[in-house]
């Protein structure tokens, strides 16, 4: 079962004037409920156990767009300098799909994969798929179904987040970075309607932002 760092559903979070926080956003957040610092340091811890578990592989990293290019970027330079560093090294090539299913604060009944015709790279490879954020589980259900026939070697599962909520299907990624109370979270490029990728922390969004934002 994968380890994480869990966030309480009580968690009371950190005030955003003890943060540098762009004030085109000041009004929109709640709290800060991760800091960058703490997100950088466990995706490091994340870069080693996938080196120790997949090493000796060819591995193709696999970006989930838009909302784990983040995520992917930090956690791919942690595993090219433990490449640069160690003993033991393993080829690594990137690819990319994006995946789309929410609407304002919804997740929608659809999926839609974008990018799914370009992964005949994955054949015969190890590839840990890099993903920002798993809520319901369905969404990554259907791409790993869609993966399945490029028959890969393995196909492991990277999360940054896992949202507890009654919604859930059950499905577990292979590696979590933590796991979240069942609230809207934005910041390091999980958005609402496209706002908020560039916010450094990941943070609680407040109800009158949603209806600002709103599409």
């Amino acid at each position: 079962m994968a380890s994480y760092l869990q966030i309480a559903d009580d968690e009371k979070g950190h005030e955003l004037d003890l943060f540098c926080v762009p004030r085109h956003y000041e009004n929109d957040l709640e709290k800060v409920i991760i800091p960058h610092g703490l997100i950088m340091d466990r995706t490091e811890r994340l870069a080693r156990d996938i080196i120790q578990d997949m090493g000796g592989h060819h591995i193709v990293a696999l970006c989930v767009l838009k909302g784990g290019y983040k995520f992917f970027a930090d956690l791919l330079d942690y595993i090219k300098a433990l490449n640069q560093n160690s003993d033991k090294s393993v080829p690594l090539t990137v690819d990319f799909i994006r995946v789309k299913s929410y609407c304002n604060d919804k997740s929608t009944s659809s999926v839609q994969v974008m990018g799914e015709d370009e992964l005949s790279s994955l054949a015969g490879k190890v590839s840990p798929v890099m993903f920002d954020i798993v809520e319901t589980g369905r969404t990554m259900q259907t791409l790993l179904s869609l993966l399945s026939e490029c028959k890969p070697k393995m196909v492991k599962v990277v999360s940054l987040l896992v949202k507890r909520t009654p919604k859930s299907s059950g499905y577990r990624p292979d590696y979590i970075g933590f796991e979240v109370p069942d609230a809207f979270l934005v910041g390091y490029a999980l958005d609402y309607n496209e706002y908020f990728r560039d916010l450094s922390h990941i943070c609680i969004l407040n109800e009158q932002a949603k209806e600002k934002y709103k599409v």
